[in-house]
């Protein structure tokens, strides 16, 4: 590894790097480009047969019965909160420590979000206090796959089980992932993926729920579709015109030039994982040994999909906080980001709900000193050094 200029670049010094590592971007090759335009050549752009190819490689990445493609992973998850029959007076238990679209797809429902503080080590939520949140009202749980790492499925399930509740499981970090030696996919009675760029697949938006459940399957299908009852295609195809309209849906179709990337970009999945891995594993091997950083925990039942990596601050080593670190680290071109502002402490939220702050304590805590790192399929390894050079760098300068 090189040796860098000590004096960081905030203050005049020369950058570990000359140019820009954003924290996550996509990678597009000549097979993508090429599945995209057979598909704009093929006289179907939207809802035909590129939709069913891609929903069933997917469902048998997942190893899911069932796949229902979305235009995004929000569309996905206001889709799964419909299937679960969230309704007006109910509530479901989710993470405050989430991009807010998790918490959103239930307000979507007109259900109340009801959130759970997390598990110090992993982020993800803690199952004792999902236990504490339920009420009589509440209907279904909202698990998170923080950064790629599978929530407590099992005691999630076991919760959901006794109280006759619907789990859905928010994977978009976790494609591939793994519990207890399962794939991500078809353990909870619904499971939510992400298509967006930065994920470890794209289709430039995009979305799915993998389900066992056919019923769950037919829900979801009709609720992509404005509610009605027989999808255009499949109309086209019986030559018929005739439709009914039995649920209030909404327009969540992803289209056929979507789903063609998509098709090209899932057999990638396996490289693109093990890329991951192999950068998560070189960070976490050089950050264990700087003074100051805390990194992330795997837990033995997991195995991650490390969508981000995402480092704690020890503040009682550093005289900088969260925010001066991570401004240091973008001046020498490194694009941290921090993932993510706890959704109570968000405009909305304390304004309609009234979250003052410290409600859920191990999730703030966490979000003070977080800070995600670039992590992506296309880093080189001279990438990787860059960042834990300036990690080195600016920790080192900062350290009591």
């Amino acid at each position: 590894m090189p040796v860098h200029e000590k004096t960081l670049a905030l203050h005049g010094g020369a950058p570990v790097r000359s140019t820009l590592l954003p924290y996550g971007r996509q990678e597009i090759d000549d097979d993508d480009v090429a599945a995209v335009v057979e598909t704009l050549r093929s006289g179907w752009l939207t809802t035909g047969p590129k939709v069913a190819e891609f929903e069933a490689a997917a469902a048998e990445v997942a190893g899911a019965a069932h796949a229902v493609a979305f235009s995004s992973g929000t569309a996905a998850l206001h889709g799964a909160a419909f299937a679960a029959d969230l309704q007006p007076g109910d509530e479901a238990v989710t993470t405050p420590l989430t991009f807010c679209a998790t918490a959103n797809s239930i307000l979507y429902q007109g259900a109340t979000p009801v959130f759970a503080d997390v598990s110090d080590d992993t982020l993800n939520v803690d199952p004792a206090e999902v236990r504490r949140r339920l009420t009589p009202r509440t209907k279904a749980i909202f698990a998170v796959d923080f950064a790629g790492h599978p929530a407590d499925l099992d005691a999630l399930s076991e919760i959901a089980a006794a109280r006759g509740l619907v789990l859905v499981e928010d994977a978009c970090h976790a494609l591939g992932a793994e519990h207890r030696g399962r794939r991500v996919g078809g353990l909870a009675a619904m499971t939510v993926f992400s298509f967006h760029p930065v994920k470890h697949v794209t289709t430039g938006e995009g979305g799915m729920v993998t389900t066992n459940d056919a019923a769950l399957a037919a829900r979801l299908r009709l609720f992509r579709s404005h509610g009605i009852d027989v999808e255009a295609h499949q109309r086209q195809a019986a030559a018929r015109w005739r439709y009914d309209m039995v649920a209030l849906g909404n327009n969540y179709r992803l289209s056929d030039i979507a789903c063609a990337l998509g098709v090209s970009q899932l057999r990638k999945l396996p490289a693109n994982l093990a890329r991951r891995r192999r950068v998560a594993e070189r960070y976490t091997a050089a950050f264990s040994k700087i003074e100051g950083v805390r990194t992330p925990a795997v837990r033995a039942e997991a195995l991650p999909a490390w969508h981000l990596y995402v480092i704690r601050l020890v503040p009682e080593v550093l005289r900088a906080d969260r925010d001066d670190v991570l401004a240091a680290l973008r001046a020498e071109n490194i694009g941290v980001n921090v993932h993510y502002i706890p959704v109570h402490t968000l405009r909305y939220y304390r304004e309609r709900f009234g979250y003052k702050g410290g409600e859920y304590p191990v999730a703030e805590a966490a979000h003070a000193v977080e800070i995600t790192l670039p992590l992506f399929h296309a880093m080189t390894d001279a990438d990787t050094d860059d960042v834990v050079a300036a990690v080195d760098k600016v920790i080192a300068h900062f350290r009591r």
